[in-house]
């Protein structure tokens, strides 16, 4: 089990007995990715989330601007140099809220390691705060209902659950209901030419919504880059009286879907209806006209992820297009 919490430098490390298990720790580098991965993957065989982070992933954690990876990372490695454990922190510069990620190889569980690196992500975001002259703040961690070790560990750090999240599913054999727009309105497919209008309505369409920060153009550049972005399937309203993005909606495939949630599936990562243009039904004309791109594809579901407490109905309109619960999580937080 843990010890106590010590300092290397600016890094607080677990100290672990016996004496003979212990890790080193020291910040993620490029040459660890392959290592990373492959930690990724052990964890994923023991708590069967429904997404594991690719290669990609880890490489915009080691390069995205708004992170030092230098500070905000640490992993701890056995004697024989094999990644055990990690954990990282994001923020966006002068935000007060810092996303927390980590985990440890299910074969050194139980040994205090999540803990330990939990304090690790508190410490590094209370400094990294303190130097940017922000007072206060708070650490949010997601975690998946399922995972219950997890979950316990955040309770007992002193983290509250703060927010519930919903994985929804719709199985594409079932019609598909005709939504009509109103005769100004047109759906585009995404293209280069329409996706800096899209970032903008993006940032617009979540400005009022729990937990949501802009997305500048570095980090909407990764995301429209992604490989798992499918720009056939994501789309944009154009109101042809202004020729403006009046609502979009973003979509990828994950080739891992089928082994992870047991179909294929077309995924709606981002829905979203500038507030001048809400109430003319362009969200469920959007979903509709995405499932019938996936299902030309051979997507067997249609799936998204919803706040369980969304104030804009977002839960009740997916229900009667037919999309039903699948698994849920939940937002932990700590404030500083």
């Amino acid at each position: 089990m843990a010890r106590a919490i010590t300092y290397a430098g600016s890094m607080p490390t677990p100290e672990l007995t016996p004496p003979d298990q212990q890790l080193s720790w020291r910040a993620i580098t490029d040459a660890d990715i392959d290592g990373w991965e492959a930690l990724l993957r052990r964890m994923a065989g023991e708590d069967k989330p429904d997404w594991i982070e690719q290669r990609a992933d880890l490489e915009e954690v080691l390069h995205a601007s708004k992170n030092n990876p230098a500070l905000d990372t640490v992993m701890g490695f056995d004697t024989a140099g094999i990644p055990r454990a990690f954990g990282r922190i994001s923020a966006n510069a002068g935000s007060s809220l810092a996303h927390a990620f980590g985990g440890v190889d299910p074969a050194w569980r139980r040994r205090g390691i999540g803990r330990a690196v939990h304090e690790w992500q508190i410490e590094r975001t209370r400094r990294r705060f303190a130097d940017a002259g922000i007072t206060g703040g708070v650490v949010r961690t997601y975690v998946e209902e399922s995972n219950t070790g997890h979950q316990a560990l955040m309770t007992a750090a002193g983290n509250t659950i703060v927010r519930w999240f919903t994985e929804m599913t719709r199985g594409l054999a079932a019609d598909i209901p005709e939504v009509e727009l109103d005769p100004e309105f047109e759906i585009a497919t995404f293209s280069d030419d329409l996706s800096e209008a899209v970032r903008l309505a993006h940032n617009e369409a979540f400005q009022d919504h729990w937990g949501s920060e802009p997305r500048d153009e570095e980090s909407w550049h990764y995301t429209v880059t992604h490989p798992e972005f499918r720009p056939d399937w994501s789309l944009a309203v154009i109101d042809s009286s202004s020729d403006e993005v009046a609502a979009y909606q973003i979509a990828s495939y994950d080739p891992e879907s089928r082994e992870l949630v047991g179909h294929s599936e077309g995924y709606t990562d981002l829905l979203g209806v500038r507030r001048a243009w809400r109430g003319r039904r362009l969200a469920p004309a959007l979903l509709t006209e995405a499932m019938r791109r996936f299902k030309a594809d051979g997507m067997e579901n249609a799936g998204l992820g919803v706040d369980t407490e969304n104030p804009s109905g977002a839960l009740g309109l997916y229900e009667r297009l037919g999309y039903t619960p699948t698994r849920r999580s939940m937002a932990f937080e700590r404030s500083l």
